[in-house]
């Protein structure tokens, strides 16, 4: 008999280009962040093989470290960190440091297991405002070796009433240099002032659109911070107007096939892959350590029916 614990089912519904789906984030802290979770949500579990998304920020700060998560474990998935302003060092057990900054994009596969930490770094610019996003890997690589990448530049492309800036597979005919194992799109689009941003998207992608700053709307819909717009498969374009100027986040992809069980830092297939990595985790063995962090490693919440714990980044 399978052991009971927390962790979330996670099936694409898919949709069929019909109206605009919207789902609230909720609120949580980690450390000296307010964190808005946008994914997974009740009844928005993925969007394509992206399946979680952190809104953080914008902050300003002084003489503290507000981004500061001790080593922790990943199995099953690709991180991918993308910031609006600051910076993040990223350092991990395969010994990879790489500071993310505006216009460059970190992105871990974590594959069979790989710990990391992020942290503000001592010389900073006193600002933060971001996005970290997960992506499911597919059954046949999710156990295979971690790796990480940074790209410091990624491409942007103009388009009609703005600009995208594509941190993941492909947007208007431009591919992001970050390798992924799925057909995926990832892009922050700005918005010009007074005009309407519009491009030609898959129609066997569904998609989704986060508000992260100014004002916007799509199809009659105007757009508020926190909540997740979910267009289904069956669009061929997407358009989004601003009075303003607004930056969104964008992501999409085909509707993921296989299910996925979602607990903690853990993206697996069966509750017996998440009891032995927590196990192992807690042993000290499978992940490695992370040099240069100072300070304790995250210990992994008990494996109790019914709760509940937190991913963290």
């Amino acid at each position: 008999m399978s052991e009971q614990i927390a962790a979330e089912p996670c099936v694409s519904l898919g949709s069929d280009g019909g109206p605009i789906e919207a789902y609230p984030g909720h609120d949580l802290r980690l450390g000296d962040l307010t964190i808005s979770r946008v994914l997974p949500v009740r009844n928005k579990r993925l969007v394509g093989p992206w399946c979680f998304l952190d809104r953080f920020g914008p902050l300003s700060f002084s003489g503290t470290k507000p981004m500061d998560v001790a080593p922790h474990p990943h199995i099953g998935l690709q991180t991918v960190t993308w910031l609006l302003d600051g910076e993040i060092i990223h350092g991990d057990s395969l010994g990879f440091e790489a500071v993310a900054r505006p216009g460059s994009v970190n992105v871990m596969t974590a594959g069979g297991g790989i710990a990391h930490a992020e942290q503000t770094p001592k010389q900073n610019s006193g600002q933060l405002s971001g996005v970290q996003l997960w992506v499911a890997l597919p059954d046949e690589v999710r156990k295979g070796p971690a790796d990480f990448q940074h790209v410091a530049e990624t491409p942007p492309v103009t388009l009609h009433g703005g600009i995208a800036q594509v941190f993941a597979g492909t947007l208007a005919g431009v591919v992001s240099p970050s390798i992924h194992h799925t057909p995926i799109a990832g892009a922050e689009l700005r918005v010009h002032p007074g005009e309407r941003l519009c491009f030609d998207i898959s129609a066997d992608f569904e998609h989704a659109v986060l508000l992260l700053d100014g004002d916007a709307e799509s199809e009659g819909t105007p757009f508020v911070p926190h909540v997740l717009y979910y267009f289904g498969t069956g669009r061929t374009e997407l358009g989004f107007s601003s009075q303003k100027g607004a930056r969104l986040l964008f992501i999409g992809g085909p509707p993921f096939p296989e299910t996925i069980l979602m607990w903690w830092n853990f993206v697996a297939r069966t509750p017996e892959e998440i009891v032995l990595a927590r196990t192992e985790w807690e042993a000290g063995l499978r992940f490695g350590p992370v040099k240069g962090y100072d300070g304790a490693s995250m210990a992994a919440p008990p494996l109790a029916k019914f709760a509940q714990p937190n991913p963290v980044s």
